[in-house]
């Protein structure tokens, strides 16, 4: 068994894998030469296990969308809303994931959404939504770090302690766990992850039982919000009731895809995880779950709590990022349960400090994609001994600098329109994964194999990826039309909707100037490294099989009790 670990495979190592039972041949009929992922000085190094790529899945995605974000889509829509548009873009996000995962588990790409839409759809696809998700990142991790400061300030003020210090003491944090290897990042995102489903659930059992009753003022809510004062809220400035109430349900399908925004992200992390034939699916498959619980019940209990005329929920969607600004702390003053809005700020960094730090791993691993396709200076695909693209991490830790604009005050405002592009850019990367992943299916048709072959298939694949599709292109156009109703707010439409030229201008620049053409289906490369990863597939058969030998007559190891008593869940 330790010989069998002790031989990992190197996904993107372009030598033969040598296991205890005898050789697996993975000579290419395919010219593998060429690919810069493989050779040496450009390797990533596969230390992702399947705990690190699950909790990664969950982790990635639950941040301060949820903890604070459901709060302003409560007090503007009302419970009804919240709880439906959640259902709504969190089907949309299971679709993407398992289109994400069919192809993810089949050959991951180390070069990630780019490297996907590139080799089964178009070049300038890939390009195009690979600087769009790198735009993303370069703008997302100076804002996590903005808010983690916000949030201290919450103890200390800013007349005390100048938020610049914060900002630093983040940047340092993240960087010392980035630039040690994806086996330290993950460890650190593991454990962050668990915390943060902790702290959801237990807030998720705290909601229910303020609803049963069980709070000190023993007061039963049920569902009386959803009679007084309603479970829908007209959206303010629409004159017709029934109008009213449908904009307020579009309202909150644009603050969902902000909250669900970096579950995608795992489709990045699986070109340094072991044998993603195996864990890929596991995660995948758990995702269902998991925005079934962390997601849908969290809304459903937070609108039964919570009216959405309460005092103290608009008060608390006007606060900065800390426990004065999330909805469940309004939930717990009103229940006159004292002493949890400090535990509840504590939560809130957590998510904050995770988000940033796996925002900036996403960053400069994106960056490395663009770079091993040979669309971004091959520099930043170099890496070290650790695996890790150094001049991208860099690069990436460079425009943490943005945060420090938040020193001062007359900074934020300027700020914030920066980070209202960010979400739009997430949604135009699920648009395209869904686009590649149409065009992956077509492929496999065309060249006559079958899907039956795969070891992970999506569901639904003959209607839901075109509705998911629909569904992110009708919120790419409508995400901030609410500008056109209280008052023209250029900034606002401008920051909103500038990540859609971006895109279209990165997509026809590439097209015009290298001629790319979209790929013919029957043209699709299917095989480019692929004996590599079923070799791996083999190798990890090999030792899951020795495994159970082994626990079949001696001692049960620490992973079979977390595959079977908490691995559904951590």
């Amino acid at each position: 068994m330790s010989s069998i670990s002790e031989k990992k495979t190197d996904l993107y190592k372009d030598q033969p894998i040598d296991v205890e039972v005898g050789q697996i041949d993975t000579s290419s009929t395919h010219d593998d030469t060429n690919i810069l992922a493989i050779k040496e000085g450009y390797r990533l190094k596969k230390h992702l296990r399947a705990r690190h790529v699950s909790m990664i899945a969950i982790g990635g995605a639950l941040g301060t969308g949820l903890l604070i974000g459901s709060g302003a889509a409560l007090s503007t829509s009302g419970p009804a809303p919240l709880f439906i548009g959640y259902s709504f873009i969190g089907f949309v996000v299971y679709i993407v994931m398992c289109c994400l995962g069919e192809m993810a588990a089949y050959i991951p790409q180390p070069d990630g959404f780019a490297g996907y839409a590139n080799r089964y759809c178009d070049p300038a696809l890939g390009f195009a939504v690979g600087y769009s998700y790198l735009f993303k990142y370069l703008i997302a991790t100076p804002n996590q770090i903005t808010a983690g400061a916000m949030v201290l300030q919450y103890w200390v003020s800013r007349d005390k302690v100048n938020p610049g210090v914060w900002i630093t003491i983040f940047i340092i944090a993240i960087l010392l766990i980035n630039i040690f290897g994806v086996k330290i990042f993950g460890e650190f995102e593991f454990w962050l992850s668990c915390v943060k489903v902790l702290i959801v659930l237990g807030l998720i059992i705290l909601l229910f039982i303020i609803i049963l009753g069980g709070g000190p003022t023993h007061d039963r809510l049920g569902f009386r919000y959803w009679s007084d004062p309603g479970a829908f809220k007209p959206y303010t400035g629409i004159a017709s009731i029934p109008k009213g109430k449908f904009v307020s349900f579009v309202n909150v399908l644009v603050t969902a895809v902000f909250a669900y925004g970096g579950t995608e992200l795992v489709g990045v992390t699986v070109a340094e995880a072991e044998n993603p034939r195996r864990n890929v699916p596991k995660a995948i498959r758990l995702t269902f779950y998991r925005i079934l619980v962390f997601y849908i019940c969290s809304v459903l209990l937070l609108g039964m709590c919570v009216p959405y005329n309460d005092p103290l929920l608009i008060s608390a969607t006007k606060a900065k990022t800390s426990a004065n600004a999330s909805p469940f702390v309004v939930a717990i003053k009103n229940a006159h349960i004292k002493g949890l809005d400090h535990l509840i700020n504590v939560c809130v960094l957590v998510f904050i400090f995770s988000a940033s730090n796996s925002d900036l791993y996403i960053g400069s691993r994106t960056l490395y994609g663009l770079a091993c396709n040979g669309i971004a200076p091959k520099c930043f695909a170099k890496t070290n001994r650790f695996g890790i693209p150094y001049y991208s991490l860099a690069l990436c830790v460079s425009f943490c600098g943005l945060a420090y604009m938040s020193v001062s005050a007359s900074s934020q405002e300027v700020f914030s329109y920066l980070v209202n592009v960010s979400t739009l850019f997430g949604l135009l990367t699920w648009a395209t994964i869904i686009i590649t992943y149409l065009y992956f299916s077509r492929a496999f048709k065309a060249q006559g194999i079958s899907k039956d072959t795969l070891v992970y298939q999506a569901p639904f694949q003959s209607w839901a990826p075109h509705l998911a599709l629909a569904i992110c292109i009708l919120v790419s156009f409508i995400k901030n039309f609410t500008v056109f109703i209280n008052g023209f707010n250029y900034k606002t439409f401008i920051t909103g909707y500038i990540a859609l030229p971006v895109y279209v201008f990165c997509y026809l620049g590439y097209k015009i100037i290298k001629k790319s053409k979209i790929h013919r289906p029957e043209d699709v490369d299917l095989y480019t490294l692929k004996d590599l990863i079923d070799a791996e597939e083999e190798e990890g058969k090999i030792a899951d099989a020795l495994r159970k030998e082994e626990m079949k007559y001696g001692k049960k190891d620490k992973m079979w009790y977390y595959d079977k008593f908490i691995g559904w869940l951590f």
